[in-house]
Order: structure tokens, then sequence, then C-alpha cells
């Protein structure tokens, strides 16, 4: 490429493009912190821990981060612009496909079809074609490129669909003098269902390679010789060593020589339509070999550098970035790639700490300021936004309450406040004005809820001869398309029973007593027939032992993989350092993806 060509300017144009990036800035909120991996818990169990381990997690935490990537990347600009050495994304490629979950439970396999705002994350299709799809990457990209560092590089995942696209889009954020591989993955051989094609069967995928400037980091990669190359150092010198001839004059040693230089074809890594047994699978349709990323990490960063991903599906660049020594910073807008990812992490021996993170009330607090309309420039739109979700809920406006809000048939709704968790104190006040209205039955719709609620509201509401039920608001809300579909669903919380068991040494163990989903017409059918009993619905769940009443922090846990399907129902033992009260707090994730927890005080 001449450098007048490389210096000609590039841009994409599409039905109502935007270069305008809305860069909605909104601060993280820390909902977990991971402090110890199982599959290191598990070694030391069987060696001890090593009393020479290196604190880590100190100064740095690695981040996984649920939540619109836009709105992500805009909020790390400030910390993290200029400061990422290496992106990979394998973004949807606008292919019309469905990527569902597919999960385990028993020895069955359901597929988990997403949600209607996981429905972005993964199912990929696009309300005006590629109109929108071509917006969609555009903001995304320049986000990306402000927060390279100036060695930086991206990689962009594609396909035949849209990588012309891609290619002119990058030339134009990035520059085309930036342009440094187009590479090409051969995935598999023509096989099954591909070979039935009536064309040439694709055998390939196209991954993008850009920088940010001229001082790239590239470690240059080799590949081993094939029997046929190593044939070619036959000559043997004076002291036994193998060589080949280059020139009259030249050399080159076998104990020297590095291998062949990697090329930008690669056809030695083969795809899960090749390997379909293999260990590292997931259930995620898009999900990449370990080996790819390790290729791309180990080539454009060194370690101790700073890796990211913003579609980071199953969590394999965070993982590989995990394994090679390498600080990574992860998000996903849904919630089962957050979860699975969690998992994965967990069974790396030798995990770093990490955070988990979203964006929160912070997000919501944004899509209520832009959706309702205010009333007067002083008042937050609070009364469009309950009857907006009184109607989501098929519920009813009520005038002249304090704290009820509507009516569904004959029970009454309270709704929590986008920007707080509902409180035990506002449910006894919602309880309270139910009495006076001489009804018996009350509903209440939160985003959040005070950890340890459940139980004590009902027990006081029972008190009260008023039949409570606690609903969570979905995420889905926020979501135009999933409001005009009609796809919002409000799930029961659901009962949680533990138990805190003391021995005579005065030691812990938690013990998971009973789980039930209160909403089973809620449930799929095909899922009701393969649960065989309570613990079935349950797929992961940690223990706090020292919880502050702030963030959880995992000190122990227990899950399922598709390798190991049971389910520990007790934790380990857990001794205490210092006497006195202490509370323990416990999650569990079900199989829908949805939290529940509950506080436990205990005396040692």
């Amino acid at each position: 490429m001449t450098e007048e060509i490389k210096n000609m300017p590039t841009g994409l144009y599409w039905q109502g493009k935007k270069t305008e990036v809305e860069r909605i800035v909104l601060p993280f909120q820390t909902i977990e912190t991971i402090n110890e991996s199982r599959a290191t818990r598990e070694k030391e169990k069987k060696t001890g821990p090593d009393i020479f381990k290196a604190e880590t997690g100190k100064d740095w935490y690695n981040r996984l981060i649920w939540g619109d990537n836009k709105y992500v990347m805009a909020s790390l600009l400030a910390e993290f612009a200029g400061k990422i050495d290496l992106i990979y994304i394998d973004p949807p490629f606008a292919t019309g496909a469905d990527f569902s979950v597919k999960m385990e439970i028993g020895d069955a396999e359901w597929t988990k079809e997403p949600s209607a705002i996981e429905d972005k994350a993964y199912r990929d299709t696009w309300g005006r074609g590629l109109d929108s799809y071509l917006q969609m990457m555009y903001e995304r990209l320049v986000l990306m490129r402000e927060l390279l560092s100036e060695k930086g590089s991206i990689y962009v995942h594609c396909d035949h669909r849209v990588n012309s696209h891609l290619r002119i889009l990058l030339d134009e954020i990035f520059g085309a003098s930036n342009f440094q591989r187009e590479l090409i993955w051969t995935m598999s051989a023509a096989s099954g269902y591909k070979g039935m094609v009536q064309n040439y069967v694709r055998g390939h995928e196209t991954i993008l390679y850009y920088s940010r400037g001229e001082n790239v980091t590239f470690n240059k990669s080799y590949l081993p010789y094939s029997k046929e190359q190593l044939a070619r150092f036959s000559s043997i010198d004076e002291n036994g060593r193998h060589y080949k001839v280059i020139t009259k004059t030249r050399r080159l040693y076998l104990d020297e020589a590095k291998g062949v230089p990697l090329p930008d074809v690669w056809t030695d890594i083969a795809n899960f339509q090749t390997i379909v047994n293999s260990p590292e699978i997931l259930g995620y349709e898009t999900q990449k070999p370990e080996a790819l990323l390790k290729r791309i990490i180990n080539t454009s960063s060194n370690e101790g550098d700073l890796v990211a991903d913003f579609f980071c599906g199953s969590g394999t660049t965070g993982a590989v970035a995990e394994k090679l020594g390498r600080r990574w910073i992860m998000a996903d807008l849904g919630r089962f790639a957050i979860h699975t990812t969690r998992k994965r992490l967990l069974g790396i021996e030798g995990c770093k700490p990490f955070i988990v993170q979203n964006l929160g009330k912070y997000e919501r607090q944004y899509w209520q300021g832009v959706t309702f309309k205010k009333r007067s420039d002083e008042q937050v739109p609070l009364y469009e936004y309950i009857q907006f979700i009184l109607k989501l809920y098929n519920a009813e406006p009520l005038s002249g309450m304090l704290h009820l809000h509507g009516r569904k048939g004959k029970r009454l709704v309270h709704i929590g406040a986008v920007d707080a968790p509902v409180t035990f104190a506002e449910i006894q006040e919602a309880v309270a004005e139910t009495k006076k209205t001489g009804q018996d039955s009350l509903d209440v719709l939160g985003w959040e809820w005070e950890m340890g609620l459940h139980d004590v509201v009902e027990k006081a509401a029972r008190a009260s001869g008023v039949h409570l039920r606690l609903f969570s608001i979905p995420r889905d809300v926020m979501d135009q398309r999933a409001v005009e579909r009609g796809e919002i669903t409000f799930y029961e919380l659901a009962y949680l029973e533990v138990e805190a068991l003391q021995d005579k040494a005065g030691r812990f163990v938690v013990e998971l007593k009973d789980f039930a989903i209160p909403n089973l017409d809620l449930i799929p059918k095909e899922v009701r027939k393969i649960v065989k009993k309570w613990s079935d619905y349950i797929d992961y769940w940690a223990v706090d032992w020292d919880w502050n009443e702030d963030t959880f922090h995992n000190m122990w846990q227990s899950y399922r993989t598709r390798k190991e399907r049971k389910l520990d129902l007790k934790s380990d033992v857990h001794a205490y350092e210092t006497r006195g009260k202490h509370l323990i707090m416990v999650k569990v994730i079900d199989i829908f993806g949805n939290d529940t927890t509950k506080v436990l005080e205990v005396k040692s």
C-alpha cells in the first residue's frame, strides 16, 4: 500500500449516520468481590495453603461489568483513556441468527432463550437492518480507540457478512495507515451440515487487526517445524549440530531456529464444530477456543498489560488473559454472559481477586430522566414512571394514597424507586396503608431490595393480616422493543431457607435447606419436567462470612458446570478469628439468572 493510498481519507455512509458519539458517564457500582477461586481452594485442601503466596488484588482488581458496553466504555474513559493495551472483540455479525444459551439441569439439557434485553446480546438482529448495525459498531469503535494506549492494538472478529463494512469503519476511525493485517482463521473441514450448502463451503472467519499508532506492541510468533521442514536440517557440523544451508556463507542451526514465522492465515486452531467434546465448551453458540485468544494476547501484549473485551460472551478473553498474567476488563449486556464468565474464572487455579460491577441505579436514573417527561423543571418524572410500571404490570393507578400506587384485581400495588432499594420501613408503611383501606393483599415491585429483607417483611405482613408478595422489576422494562412486544415478566422473589450450624470447636458451616420459586407458571414446561428436586433450580451459591452490610464478598462458593453437575449443599467449615456477633450473607443464583439473598446472624 502506497503512502498516498494509506493517507487517503475514508468513510462509510448509511442512513441516519451520526458521527457524534453520545457519552453518558455513570458511576460504577461494585456488586460483588470475588476473593478466591474454587480451583485454588480445592488445591489448597489437598496441598495446604501457599504461605509464600504474594498478596494480589491489593491495588488492582480485574473487572467484570454487566451493562450496555456503550455506557460502560464511556464511563471507563475518565480512568482508562489511553491505558488499555489490547482490545479483542467478537461482536455480532448481523447474521440474523438466534444465539440462545444451552444449560444443563440434572442429566438433561435445556436451551435458555434470551430475555428481551439480552436479545441485544444474544440474538444477532437489528431493527433497521445494516444501518442500525453499523451505527452501533461505529459508536463503540470510536470509544474503543479512545481507550487504547499508544502502543495498543484492536482485533475485531467478523465474517463475510460484515468484514468489508467493518474494514472501512476501522479505516475511518483508526486511520488506514494503522491497518496491520487481515487475519484469516480457517476453522474446520467441510463436513456435516456445512458441506450440504449449494455453494462454496464457508471455512473461515476474519479478524481485522489495527493499531492505535506506529509504535505498537508486537511479539513475533513462530510455528513448530513440520517433519518435512525438520528434515532439511540434515547437515551436521564438526560439533554435531544440525543445520541447513541458507546461502554459501550462511547456515541456520536447528538449535537456534525459532520455527516458521506465523503467517496471517491460521490453519492450526480448530473451532468447536470440529472439537465438539472439548472441556472448554460452555454452551455458547459463538464461543471461541482459548488457543485463538492465547495467540492474540501473547502477540499483542506483555505480562501485566491491560486487556479488554466489551462483548465478552462466555469470558474466553478474560480467562486467557488471567492465565497469561495480564490484567483485564470485560463487559457484556447479557446476565448469563456475566454469570457464565464468573463461574469460568472461579475454575482457574490461582485466579486473582476480581470485582463484578454494573451501572445499577445510575443507568436506571438516566433511563428515567430521558424516557419520562418532567412536569416542571424541578420535579423528577416520578408520576410518569409509576404510571408506566403500573401499565406493564397490568394494574390500575390509585390516587390519594401516600404509599400505594395502584390496584391489580383485589391486590394493592406499591412501586419502589428507581434509584434506591426497597426497605423494610418502606414495606411496613405500605402494609399499614393497605390495612387502613380495609384490604388484605399487597404486591411490592422493586429493582433492588434491602439485604435479607424477604423473611422479615413476610413475617411482619402476616402478623398484620396482609398477604404480601415481592416482585422484581426486570431490567427489560428499559428496552423499548421489549415493551412494544409485551415481553415483560415480573418474577416473584424466591424463597430461600439456609441454616448456620456450629460445631463444638465454635466453627460454622452454612447449609442450604430449601429453595422455591413461587411463580411456577412462569417456568417453562420443559424445565418443570426436568427438575426432580428443589436444589435443581440452583446453579450457583456463595457465602460472605463477614458481611459488612455493603458489598457482597464472595469467600466461598459452589456451582454447577457442564462437566461437574454436583452442587454442594453445605459450605466448607469457617472459623472466626474474633469472638462476638457476625453477619453471614448467602447469595443464590438460580438457573434463570435471578439472585436471592439471605442474612444470618451468628455468635462465635
